[in-house]
């Protein structure tokens, strides 16, 4: 079976461990072990009658809900089948501009969406110890008809830009596109999302997703943010019913849901400080520090080779970073799980070092 170039393929996972993929601890991906909510199953629940109904092809439930949320109108707001059908959509807009300025490492759907629309792309290199975005994008080249993808927290890095420091390219660039896929980790105080500024900027587009979160990987449900008319040509575009009727009543629960989303925050903070803790003192590694549910962790050894280890002597997968060029061989990113789950990695990369 061939190596994933994503996390979370507990098939492979399993083949090489030679165990059932149950029994595989999933720190490959990004997901947030408290979930998936209550409140969520219990919404799939009750939902389960609709299922001999199309969903409404307007969302318009859901739309009002997210939009509520963040203080917007129903138009401003388009629900997706993930946030990975929307960034398809926002990819076909920017390979229409002359180039696309891609921060790197990049996630590697980036790429399968700019290429699939012959995309060009402008690759601007991340360097870690960075801290303002103009360091990375440099000074623009060209006219203003450019695009710029970038996410925030930046994956696989963890690292949180500024709002102000993204504010002066929506200046610069013909199309914006935040992909804001992990900005709900942080507390709300410490966000720096540009929602609130959306509807200044007809150029801007945030995405959202609502799996990872809220542990809803399997009913894939994202959603967009950006002004009515883009989204209504995105509309037109794709085919129709993208979300389920399951995953639209779990959306429509979960954004409500002030307790769930307290007991992340109270839960992820002082955990990820101490599998921070324990990552760095292990000789040869050093984990980069981190804003969103996750930790990027440079090795003196191979990450291919800790990461077979890992599964077969512990039934643990971390994630390799082989499908992010820039980093290659000698970085791994794991995913802040439980304190016990979190106990094993460390053990187990102990045991190996």
């Amino acid at each position: 079976m061939k190596r994933p170039s994503h996390g979370g393929n507990l098939a492979w996972a399993a083949s090489v461990a030679g165990c059932q993929a149950s029994l595989i601890v999933d720190f490959s991906a990004s997901i947030n072990p408290l979930g998936p909510p209550k409140s969520a199953i219990e919404a799939i629940s009750r939902s389960l009658s609709e299922l001999s109904s199309y969903p409404d092809p307007n969302y318009s439930r859901l739309r009002f809900s997210l939009a509520r949320w963040h203080q917007l109108a129903p138009e401003w707001i388009l629900p997706g089948n993930g946030s990975a059908e929307l960034l398809t959509w926002a990819a076909w807009e920017l390979s229409q501009c002359e180039t696309t300025y891609l921060i790197t490492p990049a996630f590697g759907d980036y790429w399968r969406a700019l290429s699939a629309f012959n995309g060009k792309v402008y690759k601007c290199s991340l360097n870690l110890v960075a801290k303002d975005l103009s360091e990375v994008i440099g000074k623009t080249q060209g006219t203003k008809n450019k695009g710029l993808l970038l996410n925030n927290p930046h994956n696989p890095t963890g690292k949180l830009f500024t709002r102000e420091t993204i504010l002066p390219y929506l200046e610069e660039f013909a199309l914006v596109v935040i992909d804001e896929a992990f900005m709900d980790f942080l507390v709300p105080q410490e966000q720096e999302s540009l929602i609130s500024v959306v509807r200044d900027y007809p150029n801007l587009v945030i995405l959202r997703s609502l799996t990872k979160f809220y542990s809803l990987p399997g009913l894939r449900l994202g959603y967009a943010i950006a002004h009515p008319d883009r989204l209504k040509r995105w509309q037109s575009w794709r085919d129709p019913w993208p979300v389920n009727v399951l995953a639209a009543a779990a959306g429509i629960a979960v954004i409500s849901d002030k307790d769930f989303q307290k007991a992340t925050w109270d839960w992820l903070i002082p955990t990820r400080a101490e599998l921070f803790a324990g990552l760095a003192s292990l000789p040869g590694l050093q984990p980069q520090p981190g804003a969103a549910n996750f930790l990027l962790v440079s090795t003196e050894q191979p990450s291919s080779q800790l990461q077979e280890k890992l599964l077969k002597n512990n039934r643990i997968l971390i994630r390799d970073c082989l499908s992010f060029p820039e980093l290659g061989d000698r970085y791994f990113r794991v995913a802040i799980r439980s304190q016990k789950e979190n106990y094993s990695l460390i053990e187990g990369l102990a045991a190996i070092f």
